[in-house]
This record gives structure tokens, C-alpha cells and sequence, in this order.
């Protein structure tokens, strides 16, 4: 899953919010300055004031925009006919696979936002439940259609796979090696035995 380049490169808001993911997977959160983010982009320093009231609002605006861009993937390449376990085998490798293809993204999401006091406390991110929902709602399909099993409550599980595949990408984007495709898939291979299995109504028949 890559993010689209054409767009950032077009659009002057859309350039800042691509800069703003790498220089704060680069530079960490609160050691990146605004005016490094303006030079990535190839913008004055007052521009992003254009756009955004401050850093916090950078941070949130482009995540926003990456998960978005993320959600749309998701959607589009889970809209399948596929039993429901191989749609959650992919949910697990498109979510894992950002930190082989889009590794400034991948830790953007999974560490820097961690660093901004406004965005923990005060942020409602809509994008996020946007992004649970789909999760969640791959489970209740599979429910539905008796692949798994309906002792368990969908949105503590959503929330429980959620942590899981975060703590492994930390794992992946914190690694000093770049990841690979085969990692992922070892990966996902491993949280599929640990996982689905438990999840599914008949383990032995997937």
C-alpha cells in the first residue's frame, strides 16, 4: 500500500501533509519544526499557517489524510467474495505491509502520533473508528456466515486484533533492518495460528 505521489506533488496542501509524514517519522513529533516541514515541501515557512493553526493541527490533519487514503484501500481491496478468514488474512497483511512499502507512514501512525498531548486527549478520531469499523465489520460477517465463532463480542475482539497488529508493527518499523514482503507474511502466518484459529468455529475446516 503505497500512498498516491502524483497528488502531493499537484496540490500545495496536500505537499505539506506528505512532508509532514516524513520529516515526523525522521525527526520524531516533538523535535521536528515546522520550518523543516515547509523546506521538505518546497514552501515558505508562512505557508503552512495557510493551511493549519499549529504542529498539533499539522499532526491530526495529516493523519487524517493518510487514513483516509488507508480506509479507501481497505475498503476497496476487502469488497470481495472471499471467505471470510482470507479477508481477514488480508486485513492483517495490508495493514503490516505499510511498514515494507511506506515506512515513514507506518511509523508516522504508529509512533509519532503517540506524541501529541492534543491528539491523545482531545482528538475524537473519526478516521480511526472508520478503520475499526471495517475490522469489526469482517468479523460480524464471518459471524453472520457461521465461519466463526459467536461466544465472543465482536468489538472487544476488533480492539484486541487492533492492539495486536499495532504491537507488531512497532516491532517492524522500530527494527533497524527495512522489513520485507516474507517478513510480513511469516508474520501474518503467525497471528493467523494464534488468532484465527481461536476465532474460528471450526479451526480444522479452514
Amino acid at each position: 500500500m503505497t500512498p498516491p505521489k502524483d497528488r502531493s506533488r499537484t496540490d500545495k496542501r496536500e505537499r505539506i501533509l506528505a512532508a509532514a509524514v516524513k520529516v515526523f517519522a525522521e525527526r520524531g513529533f516533538y523535535n521536528a519544526k515546522v520550518s523543516q516541514v515547509a523546506a521538505e515541501a518546497g514552501v515558505a515557512d508562512g505557508t503552512i499557517y495557510l493551511y493549519f493553526k499549529n504542529k498539533d493541527d499539522l499532526l491530526i490533519s495529516a493523519f487524517e489524510d493518510r487514513m483516509s487514503w488507508i480506509n479507501s484501500r481497505l475498503t476497496n481491496e476487502l469488497e470481495t467474495r472471499q471467505p471470510p478468514v482470507d479477508r481477514l488474512r488480508r486485513f492483517f497483511a495490508m495493514h503490516l505491509l505499510l511498514a515494507v512499502h511506506s515506512r515513514d507512514l507506518a511509523e508516522f501512525i504508529t509512533v509519532e502520533l503517540r506524541q501529541s498531548a492534543r491528539f491523545i486527549k482531545e482528538y475524537k478520531n473519526p478516521k480511526f473508528a472508520e478503520y475499526l469499523n471495517i475490522l469489526r465489520g469482517l468479523i460480524v460477517e464471518g459471524q453472520q456466515q457461521g465461519a466463526f465463532r459467536r461466544d465472543v463480542d465482536a468489538r472487544i475482539v476488533t480492539r484486541a486484533l487492533f492492539g495486536m497488529l499495532d504491537e507488531v508493527m512497532l516491532t517492524l518499523v522500530l527494527s533497524r533492518k527495512t522489513p520485507t514482503e516474507e517478513q510480513v507474511a511469516f508474520y501474518v502466518d503467525q497471528l493467523e495460528k494464534v488468532v484465527l484459529q481461536g476465532l474460528l468455529l471450526n479451526p480444522d475446516a479452514s
